[in-house]
């Protein structure tokens, strides 16, 4: 539960241009962002002056720039059908209405003349539940801290301040860290209003507690409370915004400039995804540096909207900021990959200082995300390199199935280009391997035949990833090996994200070994491969190379039955098209679907 300290721009200001980013975003968090450098106890301001009701999807709009006569997006030369700020979407209604309530309730906010969701309705992720009123006074909001904060920490000037409570230097009074300044964020137990509110500072603490040391992270000293208050002590970053430093250079990066951020932002997220914890709320906002030093190190702050996820787990709560939320977190169905497509919009503003979806209202904002495509024919995109474009859209892509995972964008050749990159354990590798091991010998065969197909630079992250794993002398890695490399890279976040339970699925390695080459067909992502220019050459190479070495005559029955798929699926209706009529092998057709796996299957089930 981070606190806004940062300053809310006034509306004349949100949209100088077509081409620039406001000079903050005001699409606040359920939670703000902690910043111990500047101070916010203002409500974002609209158009028209109304104050911002403060819901985390909140965006100021900036219709009189975009929508006025001189607006760039009435310009018919600019005009382009898919893409965003420019078009007016016609497309089923818009979640944000929905959005807005399920915080309202989650936060204990709603108004008694106000529209809500009935008790019940939202089950899945609480917001039903929890409410205001007598309820609220019967909650537990003793967290088990310390009582003794003011023993050891001498409180200082407040220098922040947001909807959930305030943020205060304060120093060391006594030890080997006498006189250091910390930052304070002081949480008024009164604010905790919803069970769901209490249970997200326990949740915060506890996911910084488990992270810190990482030099990307903030660094977490100690949680305290009273009868009043808790109070999260942590690292003073005193370097300001990520935000403030876009605006400083006139809106926007560099590319090398912009590298050294991302592979920044990369690794610690990348740390985080291995650990089971999803930030859910990353923006340029949420990472401060060090010091007002150029090369300062940056921090990822405010884990108020964390949450711990497991391997295969799909959560469903609706939070973020409207900018930076993903397609599948408003479809409520999301993991990691959600925090990658914010890594995404915040890449595409470092590049070119405008955000890649944006619209005068909430509502605009999330059908832009849903809809639209972000466009990368303006200026200065047409004068960047390949690789930034290619890494940038990769980020961006609607499918989570196709979007690459923080590791592997570490390991992107736009980021590799200019220093040396250590490209972190992927968990990813764990899931793909859990889904080769379960998949009948045809898949594995299609699997076999189609990592043949793949380049050296392809190659590459896998190469890595096995490397990870510490095989043995003869390059194969069992069981243990996993095991061990996870051990090397765990925090205590793993115990909470379960992640050391999802390898029961590999218990097969257990018994026996796996060299590179079968890794590579276990650990490669299908539908990552799809979503690049040359599948359709990787997918026909790999099925000439299945031809040769695993394609077989297979009737209907026996491909169902090796499938797995339930009696009561009219077997010939669906899988007709997956076998050549004139031999009795395995199509083309059915060999693509063969190669997507389980969701497929599921489907045609």
């Amino acid at each position: 539960m981070g606190i806004c300290t940062s300053k809310p721009s006034s509306p004349e200001s949100d949209f100088p241009d077509h081409d620039a980013i406001p000079t903050k975003d005001s699409s606040n968090p359920v939670k703000d962002s902690l910043n111990p450098a500047k101070d916010n106890d203002k409500p974002a301001q609209v158009e028209a002056g109304k104050k911002s009701p403060l819901f985390s999807f909140y965006s100021p709009s900036p219709a009189h720039y975009l929508f006025g006569k001189k607006s760039p997006a009435r310009t018919p030369s600019n005009a382009r059908s898919n893409s965003t700020p420019k078009r007016f979407f016609r497309v089923p209604p818009s979640p944000a209405k929905h959005i807005k309530e399920v915080l309202a309730r989650r936060h204990g906010s709603v108004k008694p003349n106000e529209a809500v969701i009935p008790e019940g309705e939202e089950d899945d992720d609480g917001a039903g539940r929890g409410g205001g009123g007598a309820a609220a006074t019967a909650l537990n909001k003793s967290f088990g801290f310390s009582k003794h904060f003011g023993n050891k920490y001498e409180l200082g000037e407040e220098v922040g301040r947001g909807h959930f409570g305030y943020t205060c230097k304060a120093k060391f009074k006594k030890g080997e860290l006498k006189g250091q300044e910390v930052a304070v964020k002081v949480i008024p137990k009164a604010k905790m209003t919803t069970a769901i509110a209490v249970e997200d500072v326990r949740r915060e603490v506890k996911i910084l507690r488990a992270l810190t040391g990482h030099s990307n992270l903030v660094q977490f000293y100690d949680a305290y409370e009273d009868h009043e208050n808790v109070y999260v002590v942590m690292e003073l970053c005193e370097g300001g915004e990520l935000l403030d430093r876009i605006l400083s250079r006139g809106g926007k990066y560099t590319e090398a400039d912009a590298k050294v951020v991302m592979r920044q932002i990369l690794n610690v997220v990348a740390f985080c995804h291995l650990q089971g914890v999803v930030h859910r709320d990353l923006k340029p906002e949420n990472f401060l540096f060090t010091s007002k030093d150029e090369n300062s190190q940056l921090k990822a702050i405010d884990f108020g909207l964390s949450d711990f996820v497991k391997p295969d787990e799909r959560l469903n709560d609706i939070v973020g900021s409207a900018y930076y939320v993903a397609p599948e977190v408003l479809h409520r169905s999301y993991s990691t990959e959600a925090d990658v497509w914010s890594v995404g919009v915040i890449a595409y503003i470092l590049l070119c200082g405008s955000r890649p979806f944006w619209a005068r209202t909430e509502s605009g904002i999330f059908r832009a995300v849903l809809k639209a495509d972000p466009s990368f024919e303006e200026p200065p995109w047409p004068s960047m390199s390949s690789e930034a474009k290619d890494f940038v859209k990769r980020l961006l892509n609607k499918d989570p199935r196709k979007r690459m995972t923080a590791s592997q964008a570490l390991g992107h050749p736009w980021i590799r280009d200019s220093s040396e990159v250590k490209v972190p354990l992927d968990i990813l590798v764990f899931r793909s391997m859990k889904a080769y091991m379960r998949s009948p010998a045809l898949r594995k065969a299609a699997l076999q035949a189609f990592s043949k197909t793949l380049t050296v630079d392809e190659l590459l992250y896998l190469k890595e990833q096995f490397a990870l794993l510490e095989p043995s002398k003869n390059g194969a890695i069992n069981l243990e090996n996993i095991k061990a490399a996870l051990t090397k890279h765990a925090t205590d976040a793993m115990k909470d994200s379960r992640v050391h339970d999802f390898l029961a699925s590999l218990n097969a390695l257990q018994y026996r070994r796996m060299d590179f080459q079968e890794f590579c067909a276990a650990a490669l992502s299908v539908y990552q491969f799809e979503a690049l220019d040359r599948w359709e050459q990787h997918a026909r190479a790999a099925y000439e190379i299945f031809e040769k070495e695993g394609n077989r005559p297979i009737v209907i029955e026996e491909l169902a039955s090796e499938l797995g798929l339930s009696p009561s699926v009219p077997v010939h209706a669906v899988l007709h098209d997956w076998i050549r009529h004139t031999d009795g092998k395995l199509s083309f057709l059915g060999f693509a679907k063969l190669l997507h796996g389980s969701r497929t299957l599921a489907k045609t089930q």
